[in-house]
């Protein structure tokens, strides 16, 4: 079974962010970054999916679009368990998730793969579009927020939570998955894993047309500080005045 995972180098969510000298980017000076977390759930989920198939299982692909610099989170999946890993270079400081799905689609497309998966969505631009758009480029089934995968022959059967239970989707592959928080725990590379991995392939790419973006950012600023708090009192004599600042002030109640 082969197994492709896409993987997008995000900002580290505890990292303080600040706009560039342009307006339109994140200042990336001195800011650490790692693999998007719900795309690490994919590697993970991939990787056992891979394993349960025990020796010669299959083989398990990490891709990504970015600068040269997303070699590190590359090989932080080699050193996880993936096999190999494919880097398409891009130098853009941002790119939509339509561009981004055609670049991936194009990579994966002659590659053969039983099984895509994404995390649901980046935590850099939360757009939880790229896996249904590669899905929809290379023709294939694409399900969404799944929490638990279960390999039949060439069929898959995939959890999906809904509201007050459990959707369970039946499909054939090739197909995309992305994956929700609940189907696998990362697990931390080990000193073994972290030496293998810079044995293993990681091959790079050039970037071919992107096609033209169907969003662009025109301005990225902080959000408004917010205004300091007010103590109206202690204990229940403050329920009063509390009460006539959420209706006239707050204009809540």
């Amino acid at each position: 079974m082969r197994i492709a995972v896409g993987v997008k180098r995000v900002p580290d969510t505890a990292a303080r962010l600040k706009p560039a000298a342009d307006g339109k980017s994140i200042d990336r000076t001195g800011v650490e970054h790692v693999i998007s977390p719900y795309d690490e759930i994919a590697v993970e989920a991939a990787i056992q999916i891979k394993e349960k198939h025990g020796a010669g299982g299959g083989e398990v692909v990490a891709v990504t679009v970015g600068p040269a610099e997303a070699q590190k989170e590359l090989r932080t999946c080699l050193a996880m368990g993936a096999d190999k890993a494919l880097l398409v270079k891009d130098d853009a400081p941002f790119r939509d998730a339509s561009s981004t799905a055609r670049i991936l689609a194009a990579a994966l497309k002659n590659g053969a793969f039983d099984l895509v998966l994404f995390g649901w969505k980046a935590t850099d631009d939360d757009a939880a579009q790229v896996g249904l758009r590669v899905a929809e480029a290379l023709g294939i089934a694409g399900v969404t927020l799944v929490t638990k995968i279960e390999v039949d022959g060439k069929g898959l059967k995939l959890h999906r939570e809904i509201e007050g239970g459990t959707e369970i989707v039946e499909t054939s592959m090739p197909a995309v998955v992305t994956v929700q928080k609940g189907l696998a725990e990362p697990r931390y590379a080990s000193l073994k894993g972290i030496m293998a991995a810079k044995k293993k392939p990681l091959e790079e790419k050039p970037l071919a047309d992107a096609g033209e973006a169907v969003l662009e950012i025109e301005r990225i600023e902080p959000p408004p500080p917010r205004p300091p708090g007010r103590i109206v009192g202690e204990g229940v004599a403050a329920v009063p005045e509390l009460v006539r600042l959420l209706r006239q002030e707050a204009k809540v109640l």
